[in-house]
């Protein structure tokens, strides 16, 4: 896949942030502090959901931003004024990441327009429901591999030649790597090559002064369950089986990535955080 063009578009996802009501809340919930400032931060999936509500943070606290998508333009639109109102910069990147070529575009991209890249995000993910495993077609497993766990890599391999020490690269995992998911076969087995890959990452670069640690969220309102993510079943009471008993918002999950990414937790690596609802795991 080297073209827009040619990206596979399974049901109706990624979806489409502005057509959801509730709408997912994003905003930032308290003033910034200036611990991102005059960095650079290259978001994947920061269009809408998480992504979003990570980007208008990481302004907030002083970032400029690289905003990576991957169909959704009025969605990544809506995330670049957001950011710009924060007082910072934004570049809107349409790509893939299960291209290598694109990844390799990206980062040039983020590096032409800021000139420098302190943070990476590795967000971007997609999901499709199957409650037999032989319902999963070939491409269905090849594309979901492609975009979760082998864009993390395209993007890192690309991004590292620039990264100096102190700088960041945190990835999004989930808790269903920790529960296992009945309908999420291969969602789930991507999610826990995440978790292996932030602990072995983290090793690998460790000497280098670059930071490696993921956040594995529970169920979050975001476009990616309710624009074909989910079953209609699971929908019904997609949260509710949490300790919590509700699902969760995307400004709360964001300031885990925050953390993680910037002095604050200059003294972590390899490891994950679990905004979850209370769903205790073993992480």
């Amino acid at each position: 896949m080297t073209d827009t063009a040619e990206m596979i578009h399974e049901d109706a996802l990624p979806g489409e942030e502005r057509t959801l009501d509730p709408k997912p809340e994003w905003q930032p919930r308290y003033p910034g502090s200036g611990r991102l400032d005059g960095k650079v931060a290259l978001i994947t999936g920061a269009d809408s959901g998480v992504g979003r509500a990570v980007a208008a943070l990481f302004a907030r606290e002083g970032a400029d931003i690289a905003i990576l998508y991957l169909l959704e333009d009025a969605d990544a639109e809506e995330t670049r004024r957001i950011v710009e109102a924060e007082g910072h910069r934004a570049i809107l990147i349409k790509a893939d990441v299960g291209s290598k070529k694109m990844c390799d575009r990206a980062v040039a991209q983020t590096i032409d327009a800021f000139g420098r890249l302190d943070v990476l995000i590795n967000n971007a993910g997609e999901q499709h429901p199957d409650k037999d495993i032989r319902d999963i077609t070939e491409e269905q497993l090849l594309r979901t591999f492609q975009t979760n766990i082998f864009g993390m890599f395209y993007l890192v391999q690309a991004a590292l030649p620039h990264l100096k020490p102190g700088a960041a690269i945190v990835n999004c995992t989930s808790v269903t790597m920790y529960q296992g998911s009945a309908e999420l076969l291969d969602y789930s087995s991507t999610k826990g090559a995440i978790t292996a890959f932030t602990r072995s990452l983290s090793e690998n670069l460790i000497e280098k002064g670059v930071r490696v640690n993921a956040v594995a969220p529970g169920p979050i309102w975001t476009p990616l369950n309710p624009c074909g993510g989910a079953s209609p079943e699971k929908l019904e009471t997609f949260g509710e089986d949490t300790p919590m008993g509700r699902l969760g918002q995307p400004n709360e999950v964001a300031s885990a990535f925050l953390f993680l990414a910037c002095e604050d937790a200059s003294y972590m690596s390899g490891q994950v955080l679990h905004p979850n609802g209370g769903i205790i795991v073993n992480g």
